[in-house]
């Protein structure tokens, strides 16, 4: 049996992860996926067997990516204001290259069984959210909890790139001028949490 290209191979994921995650063609089919990448349909069913087979690969790319990113940022020894600085700055980096990346992992963790295996990262979460309930209990941040904290900074942070075409249209904004708005948020969301 003759060894497979890996150059085409990742050619197609990046092309299927370029698609779902920045293009937000979620449900993008094989054909649409092979002529993106300019190949044959067949080269996309040869290395990945299936369309469910491509994109549980993808999925689990992108879950590791952005559980890494986030626990680099989270895990760090820095003080807490920076890490927070940090984590707007890295995830509006990312959700700006990327918008539709989380939309594709929730939609695929609906549509899988992985809630289970999320379940494992509920200790570094937790850690997360008593560093959180810290700076809380010194006068930092608002109380509230903790939960809500993040909820709240994700919120303000994703939102505004998941509807960007809607507000584009709204705003009668370019995406190189959306892409200054969104710059200018990372300010923006850090003073309105510590103001």
């Amino acid at each position: 049996m003759t060894a497979k290209d890996t150059g085409t191979e990742q050619l197609i994921k990046d092309t299927a992860k370029r698609l779902f995650f920045a293009e937000g063609k979620i449900h993008a089919t094989t054909q649409e996926i092979a002529d993106a990448a300019g190949v044959n349909r067949t080269l996309v069913n040869y290395y990945f067997r299936s369309r469910d087979a491509l994109f549980d690969q993808v999925f689990n790319e992108a879950q590791e990516k952005v559980v890494k990113i986030l626990d680099g940022v989270m895990e760090s020894e820095r003080p807490f204001k920076e890490k927070i600085a940090n984590l707007i700055d890295v995830f509006l980096k990312e959700a700006m290259h990327f918008p539709y990346r989380e939309i594709f992992i929730i939609t695929q963790m609906n549509r899988n069984d992985v809630i289970d295996a999320k379940r494992a990262r509920v200790k570094k979460v937790n850690a997360f959210l008593e560093e959180i309930q810290q700076e809380m209990d010194k006068g930092n941040i608002k109380k509230m909890n903790p939960r809500h904290f993040c909820m709240n900074l994700f919120s303000l942070m994703a939102y505004p790139l998941i509807t960007a075409p809607l507000y584009k249209i709204l705003y009668d904004m370019q995406d190189d001028e959306y892409n200054i708005l969104m710059e200018e948020r990372k300010q923006l969301i850090f003073e309105f949490i510590f103001p």
